[in-house]
């Protein structure tokens, strides 16, 4: 998977806010993404996130 710093990533499932859209502003084995519905900011697992991505913009 391609993924890189500043990559609007959709996960499968929905932030609580409502949003699928991700920014990521982190890789390594962690990936930090912030939330574009409400700019809350996580720390996933990479396994996690390429296991739930839907699709990069």
């Amino acid at each position: 998977m391609d993924i890189r710093v500043g990559n609007i990533v959709k996960l499968k499932k929905k932030h609580p806010c409502g949003s699928f859209e991700w920014e990521v502003l982190r890789i390594g084995a962690d990936f930090k993404l912030k939330c574009l519905g409400c700019e809350h900011l996580i720390m996933v697992p990479r396994t996690t996130v390429e296991k739930n991505l839907k699709g990069l913009r």
